[in-house]
């Protein structure tokens, strides 16, 4: 039995900064971009959140590439 994988939906993800914990550290929030092509290769979706974090006022961290999957039995 062969399972494989279609991705049917992507988004881009950034955590953007919103404040601080009592402790001061800093909290975040996620930030998304849907409709990413499915055949996204990861560089470029790197490149892109790359860009986006540079005209973003907040301190940003980690980009994710979000996918979600039909598993088919082939």
């Amino acid at each position: 039995m062969a399972i494989s994988k279609r991705v049917q939906l992507a988004s881009l993800t950034i955590e953007v900064k919103n404040g601080e914990d009592k402790a001061g550290d800093p909290t975040y929030s996620k930030k998304s971009f849907s409709n990413v092509r499915t055949d996204v290769k990861v560089e470029n979706a790197y490149a892109v959140a790359e860009a986006i974090k540079e005209v973003l006022s907040e301190d940003t961290r980690f980009p994710f590439l979000n996918e979600s999957s039909l598993l088919l039995n082939s």
